[in-house]
């Protein structure tokens, strides 16, 4: 069945070729035996004993999805989890990641309107080029010194970026059904971090027997070179929205052929029909914040190049021990979901309160003069001292996926409408690149390293506060369809129907 409205604002139902449940002729009730459409996308695979989801299932698109970001962002996070994308001087990061940061921040706003008019596989696979292409500028500016180049490839990734971003974020919020959107955040969140584990797993394997700081090789550069172009081709593996089928036969809440129109007034809609989300944007602002000081100001100022390597490699571990732990909290079924939001609003504040404190702890022992130094020895994983700071580190990585784990969730909790959702996640994208465009400049003008720090925690605390009141009244403990879906003259959505059994016996189908 699909829903639609016609030219007077009626809402009808047409009936289509969908899954449904078969039926005991005699006893009506469901047999359990989902009956999906003949075709290669609906095929189970069992190996092992094991059966698989079908193609078109949510777990195995966003498996896909996960890998492509393993490939793209991941590679990225590496490189900048070095300090510096691998360079000595960070000048060339710092420019090349102010003009992306800024570039997505605008792209960000309307990214939602671009990815539900062009769809899902084009936006992931040209968000794709647009990290080979800043991975090749570094490579490039190994050989030339060519800022221009870096600076360019920078504000071209924003763009990309912007999409790639936003179709990520429909996906992960959109195909899970409401009882599983934190496991489905967190598996994504674990396979995307794993990418940026085994990137940085290259340089350090590279420099493991130089103590000396040195510029990564060619080679780190052409291996996440490699990765980024394999990561945007996947992107085309994917099926389309209006195919997917979850386990229990519903569809996802898709737009169907909508006109600039509607999209771009529908972006715009969204701040009268859901004004709320204006309390999350200080969230959405701080969660890019914190990426220079970690990569930037502690790990690249701090440390020599293989210890770089290494606790970049620590960082994203515990980030996905981070997200493991947050998704599935955020699912657990012995609390409502109106009460575990709140819980974990609680768990973030403690989490932040101890961890940035402990960082305003380490920061008293150095500073920028010390950091640009030459004459100072960067501390090595053989220095005495040297585990506290480690410890802190891979920290700061485990807080980033709480961080981020739990915007996703309090989104997918919001709403279950795809058209919202991607809108939502262009807001998010947009807004933290804004932030993160502003510490990649105040680095570059050389801001002291405590003032860094003191923004973070602040921001990171205040936009808990802010947040509060939607976690308190916004947060239901399911969202209903009705209340999901609304339909104007040039809108068309696609609702599957869940089967069950009316108190009379009959097999009906749910209906807007």
């Amino acid at each position: 069945m699909s829903v639609s409205a016609d030219d007077k604002g009626v809402v009808a139902s047409h009936e289509g070729s969908l899954p449904a449940y078969s039926f005991d002729d005699e006893a009506h009730t469901p047999t359990g035996t989902l009956e999906l459409p003949n075709s290669w996308k609906y095929k189970r695979i069992t190996l092992f004993g094991y059966k698989f989801p079908w193609y078109a299932s949510p777990p195995v698109q966003l498996v896909i999805v996960s890998f492509v970001c393993f490939m793209c962002p991941g590679m990225f996070n590496a490189l900048n989890g070095m300090g510096g994308g691998g360079q000595l001087d960070p000048s060339a990061n710092n420019k090349a990641n102010t003009a992306l940061y800024s570039t997505f921040a605008v792209v960000g706003f309307f990214a939602g309107t671009f990815t539900n008019k062009l769809g899902i596989r084009t936006a992931l696979s040209f968000g794709g080029i647009g990290y080979a292409v800043y991975v090749a500028s570094y490579l490039s500016y190994n050989h030339t010194a060519n800022l221009g180049f870096t600076t360019f490839a920078g504000a071209l990734l924003g763009a990309c970026a912007g999409m790639l971003w936003c179709a990520q974020g429909a996906i992960m919020m959109s195909y899970p059904p409401e009882e599983s959107k934190g496991r489905y955040i967190s598996w994504f969140w674990m396979i995307f971090n794993l990418g940026a584990v085994i990137g940085s797993l290259i340089p350090l394997g590279q420099n493991i027997n130089t103590t000396e700081a040195v510029t990564v090789t060619d080679g780190t550069y052409v291996g996440f070179l490699v990765l980024t172009l394999l990561g945007a081709a996947l992107a085309w593996s994917l099926v389309d929205a209006k195919d997917v089928v979850r386990h229990d036969g519903s569809k996802v809440i898709v737009m169907k052929h909508p006109s600039w129109k509607s999209e771009i007034m529908g972006l715009w809609e969204t701040f009268f029909t859901d004004p709320y989300i204006i309390a999350l944007f200080p969230m959405f602002f701080a969660s890019n914040w914190f990426y220079n000081y970690h990569f930037t100001e502690v790990n690249g100022a701090y440390f020599n190049t293989r210890t770089r390597a290494l606790n970049g490699v620590c960082y994203y571990i515990m980030q996905i021990i981070g997200a493991y732990v947050f998704g599935f909290a955020l699912d657990y079924k012995g609390l409502r979901r109106s009460t575990r939001a709140k819980v974990s609003w609680a768990v973030l504040l403690s989490l932040m309160m101890v961890v940035w404190g402990c960082g305003y702890k380490f920061q008293t022992t150095y500073d920028r003069a010390w950091a640009e130094d030459k004459k100072n020895i960067k501390k090595d994983w053989k220095d005495e001292g040297f585990s506290g700071p480690f410890v802190l580190y891979m920290w700061y990585g485990f807080s980033d996926a709480a961080w981020q784990t739990c915007v996703y969730w309090y989104m997918g909790a919001l709403t279950n409408n795809g058209r919202k959702l991607a809108n939502f996640a262009g807001f998010y994208k947009g807004i933290q690149s804004a932030g993160g465009a502003i510490t990649w400049a105040l680095d570059d003008n050389k801001i002291p390293y405590m003032s860094m720090l003191a923004s973070n925690w602040g921001l990171l605390v205040g936009s808990l506060v802010i947040a509060l009141p939607v976690i308190l009244w916004k947060v239901e403990d399911t969202v209903s369809l009705e209340k999901d879906v609304a339909f104007t003259d040039e809108t068309v959505a696609e609702v599957a129907p869940k089967a069950h059994v009316t108190t009379a016996g009959q097999h009906v189908s749910e209906k807007v």
